[in-house]
């Protein structure tokens, strides 16, 4: 009876087990050895290299690790300005506000946007020389500002960055507000019978149990925006001379451009070997964290 129920459990994974391993796992066996060759992706003839693509990648390509770079300092906007906006909108709207139904609606509205259409329109606006944002700068008595915010290597990755975070907050948003909403509101009521005041609250309740959800949060917010590819490529293609060059582009340059493939899935595996990386250590910094 006990083997019975164990093997009806097992039949009950088979179907999933069948997908990942037919749509994760053997691909990412395939592209591994495609990395280890020098193939154009299109005749049938590979040059056996090793672990040459890999050591090409971590010793000579200084534009791929100053695409990594790039995708960290976008992450960093994110999971500072991005996820402190998403908090402090969703600490709002889960208060006794008016139209608090319509704001959760708006701030929910960019993250379901088109990237391209998204990424086009900011394209527009921070255009140099007929861009809205330039205009009302010059309207504000602010016209010293103006520049090509996309074109100046000083500015185009933090610009990018903050449209990048203006089109994800609302889904951290979304995932504060509902853990917000799982916070007994009898415990914010019995502090105030005990004279706690609104920071006391906020900072003995509030924070304390919203850690798991900001883990959460930060996790998925540092896998999707090393992941970003689609807005930036649609307002700046990874220029100005490689400033807003991301892994993701870095890849398909390899594939599109120089006709690497193999080289191109060498770069795959290895900004996925980070990500493991990156997403273990601050997973456990986080479970530190928790613990405190």
């Amino acid at each position: 009876m006990r083997l019975k129920s164990t093997l009806e459990n097992y039949i009950f994974v088979l179907p999933a087990a069948i997908i990942f391993i037919i749509f994760y796992v053997i691909p990412f066996i395939w592209v591994f050895q495609l990395g280890m060759y020098d193939w154009d992706g299109i005749l049938p003839t590979k040059i056996f290299v090793g672990l040459g693509n890999f050591k090409e990648i971590f010793c000579d390509d200084k534009i791929w690790w100053q695409s990594m770079l790039n995708a960290g300092w976008i992450t960093f906007i994110a999971l500072t300005f991005q996820n402190a906006l998403a908090f402090l909108l969703a600490w709002a709207c889960d208060r006794e506000i008016k139209l608090k139904n319509f704001y959760r609606l708006i701030f929910f509205i960019p993250p379901v946007l088109s990237e391209v259409v998204v990424g086009l329109v900011w394209q527009w606006i921070l255009d140099g020389n007929y861009g809205l944002l330039n205009h009302w700068l010059a309207q504000l008595g602010l016209g010293n500002l103006a520049r090509n915010w996309l074109s100046d290597p000083r500015t185009a990755l933090t610009t990018v960055a903050i449209v990048h975070s203006w089109k994800g907050f609302g889904w951290g948003f979304l995932i504060f507000l509902a853990g917000l909403q799982t916070i007994p509101r009898e415990l914010y009521e019995a502090a105030r019978v005990d004279g706690a005041n609104a920071w006391d609250s906020f900072r003995k309740i509030t924070i304390p149990l919203m850690v798991p959800v900001a883990v959460l949060v930060g996790i998925l917010t540092v896998l999707g925006t090393m992941q970003a590819f689609v807005l930036i490529i649609a307002m700046t293609d990874g220029g100005p001379a490689y400033h807003t060059q991301v892994p993701a582009l870095r890849i398909l340059a390899s594939m599109r451009g120089s006709s690497r493939f193999g080289y191109a899935c060498a770069q795959g595996i290895s900004f996925g070997l980070i990500l493991v990386v990156i997403s273990f250590i601050q997973y456990r910094f986080s479970k530190k964290a928790r613990q405190i």
